[in-house]
Order: C-alpha cells, then sequence, then structure tokens
C-alpha cells in the first residue's frame, strides 16, 4: 500500500480510447476519492480538418505524448512513482491503437516501479465517475450516454454490473457528431449542436423519436439521424433553420433519452426498492438540456439524479484512476494482469453480450 498511510490507495490511472491522452493521480481513503493530478491533452485541432476522429491520427497524437503526459500527472500530484500503489490504464474498449498506446505505456511504468498494473475497462471508469466528486454508494442506476455507447446500466457493486438496455445501432453522442459533420458546424459535434440549439426553436423540424412507442429499454438513433440529414439535402437552410435543426434534433434526443429513462428507473426501483439514485456520465451527460430533461425524470420518479462535473464526463483519466484504486483496494486485480490483451470491445456485462448482444458480434466479441 501507499507509503503515506496503509488505509490510502494512490493509483496513476491514464487513458487514451480515443481523442484525449489523458493521466491523473486518485488517492482514495475511506471510500472518498481525491484527485490530486488531472491532465488532459485534446486533440480536437487534429481531427477538426476531418470533421470525426481519424483513428490512425488519433494512436499517432497519443504515443508522441503519452509519457509527458504521465509525467506532468506526477508532477502536480507532488507525487513521485515509488509513492503509488499502482498504475491503472484503459484498456478497451475503444480504438485500439490508442488504447495500446495508454496499456503499454502503464505497463511499463509498472514494470519499471514494480507497482501492479490495472487493466480498466473504459465503460467502469464512466460507470464509477459520479463517486470522484459525490457519495454515491452501491447500487444505482446509469444512464451511460457518449459518443460510442448509449445504454442502461445497474451498478449493483464494483464489477457487478447488469445491461438493462442499449441503443440497436448508433449511439446518441454519435449522432450529434454526424448532424454537425452533415451541418458542416466544426467538431466535436456535440457542443457545437447545443450551441447553435440554444438559439433554434425546437418544434421547426418534426423529426422522429425511435422507439418510443416499442415497449422495453432499447433505443436507436440511426433513424433519426437520417432524418435531419434528409432536411439539410431537401431545404436550403439559412442559418437561423440550422439552429432550428439543431434544437429540433437535440429535443428529438431528450425526448428519446427522458422516456426510456422513465421505464428504466421502473424496472430498477422494482428490483431495488428504496433510495433511488440516477446517475447520468459520458460526453452527452454535459448537454444542458438533457439534464435538465432527466432531472425532471428523475423527480417525477422520486429519485435523485447525480451527474458528475463536466469535466468528469468527457474522457479523462481521474475516472480511471478511481477505478484502479477501487479494485486494488478490493483485492480485484489478477496476479497476471501484465499479460492483458487490449480489447476493442469490452462489454461491462459480459454474460448478457454473450448470450443476447444487442447487435453484431464479430471476431472480436459482441460490440455491445
Amino acid at each position: 500500500m501507499s507509503a503515506m498511510s496503509p488505509s490510502i490507495t494512490t493509483v496513476l490511472g491514464l487513458e487514451s480510447s480515443c481523442d484525449e491522452t489523458a493521466a491523473s493521480v486518485v488517492c482514495l481513503e475511506g471510500g472518498r476519492a481525491d484527485v490530486l493530478s488531472n491532465v488532459v491533452r485534446s486533440q480536437i485541432e487534429e481531427h477538426s480538418p476531418y470533421g470525426g476522429v481519424v483513428p490512425e491520427i488519433a494512436a499517432r497524437a497519443h504515443a508522441e505524448i503519452a509519457d509527458e503526459v504521465a509525467q506532468k500527472a506526477l508532477l502536480d500530484s507532488g507525487l513521485s512513482l515509488s509513492e503509488l500503489d499502482g498504475i491503472a490504464a484503459t484498456s478497451g474498449p475503444g480504438l485500439i491503437g490508442g488504447v495500446m498506446v495508454g496499456m503499454m505505456t502503464g505497463k511499463a511504468l509498472a514494470l519499471a516501479s514494480g507497482k501492479p498494473f490495472i487493466p480498466i475497462n473504459h465503460l467502469e471508469g464512466h460507470a464509477l465517475s459520479p463517486r470522484l466528486t459525490e457519495d454515491c454508494p452501491f447500487p444505482y442506476l446509469l444512464l451511460l450516454v457518449s459518443g460510442g455507447h448509449c445504454q442502461f446500466i445497474a451498478v449493483k457493486g464494483l464489477g457487478e454490473y447488469q445491461r438493462l438496455g442499449s441503443t440497436i445501432d448508433d449511439a446518441a453522442g454519435e449522432a450529434f457528431d454526424k448532424l454537425a459533420k452533415t451541418l458542416g458546424i466544426g467538431f466535436p459535434g456535440g457542443p457545437a449542436v447545443e450551441r447553435l440549439a440554444k438559439e433554434g426553436n425546437g418544434i421547426r423540424f418534426d423529426l422522429p423519436r425511435p422507439l418510443l412507442n416499442r415497449p422495453g429499454l432499447d433505443m436507436s438513433f440511426a433513424g433519426l439521424k437520417t432524418a435531419a440529414a434528409r432536411v439539410v439535402e431537401g431545404e436550403d437552410l439559412d442559418e437561423q433553420g440550422v439552429r432550428d435543426l439543431c434544437a429540433s434534433f437535440q429535443s428529438a434526443v431528450a425526448d428519446c433519452l427522458s422516456e426510456k429513462t422513465a421505464r428504466a428507473l421502473a424496472v430498477f426501483q422494482e428490483e431495488i426498492p428504496g433510495d433511488t439514485r440516477l446517475v447520468v456520465a459520458g460526453g452527452v451527460a454535459a448537454n444542458q438540456l438533457l439534464r435538465g430533461a432527466l432531472e425532471a425524470v428523475a423527480r417525477e420518479a422520486g429519485a435523485h439524479l447525480i451527474a458528475p462535473p463536466l469535466k468528469y464526463c468527457t474522457d479523462n483519466a481521474a475516472m480511471i484512476a478511481l477505478a484502479g484504486a477501487e479494485r486494488l483496494a478490493a483485492g480485484l486485480v489478477a496476479a497476471d494482469s501484465l499479460s492483458f490483451a487490449a480489447r476493442p470491445r469490452w462489454p461491462l456485462d459480459e454474460a448478457s453480450a454473450q448470450s443476447d448482444p444487442v447487435f453484431g458480434g464479430g471476431k472480436r466479441g459482441a460490440k455491445a
């Protein structure tokens, strides 16, 4: 354990699953997290000309600065490598080139320092992210909504995750990005759409709410994305038209997520009665309209909405360091963790993904 105190677990976390190279040092004491450093280097400038993340460019950019970012996180924390208890790194899911860069950097630091290496599921990082700043005991219902994932998870304990529903095609964040690319309003797409939507009319365009009338908790955003693209193709949109389309699109996403969240809360509360916590995490959780809509849903269900601060909604290493610290403190680190292979697909609920995959399969395992 840490030289600081036998009751403190201190971990350096590394995150590189998409287009942010990040490192953070987190101290865990008595179940409470203290973020000692949090460094995030974005690749927005590198990817902006392409309107989306280019995997090869992302991997190269990660490789160029991963060690520098890790060093900065240690310097900011005031701790040396020898004072840590372990090194955690996102080991999937994500763009495999970037995942490998962060994971191999973490393994190298672990070997050099003689500390344990803790491979972390990126989705588990998001699932635990509210515990960075809030008193958020298990169990709770998680809506994970990001560029690559959109699902409801019952978080019953550390390493105990049950998938309740998922997108059957595109994630909400991916749909935001595709609309932004179609409109040519900038990258990343989510913040660009939200910014323009603030000055738009959210009922001007009659966009679909896919699966809203179908029972269950699964979601779909591909049809909404296509409908918005057809508006762009079929109409000569002026500046106000672009704002109105962004607002209409954002309202449709909020309606879909609100209705499905209300249903998910009912399912969760039936299985686990008592005080209910609804956690929304992932990059799209930074959207203020969505947060407001989910706050209303939670209030109606008698639940408490917990949304991490914006800096912990988007990809960051503090959540990875926390997941590593919690796993290390609980003794949930395999002795052969240094042999762990990067996983481009890594569902939180492995059993459901294998027995009832939401969509696809492929050689690398279930996609969702």
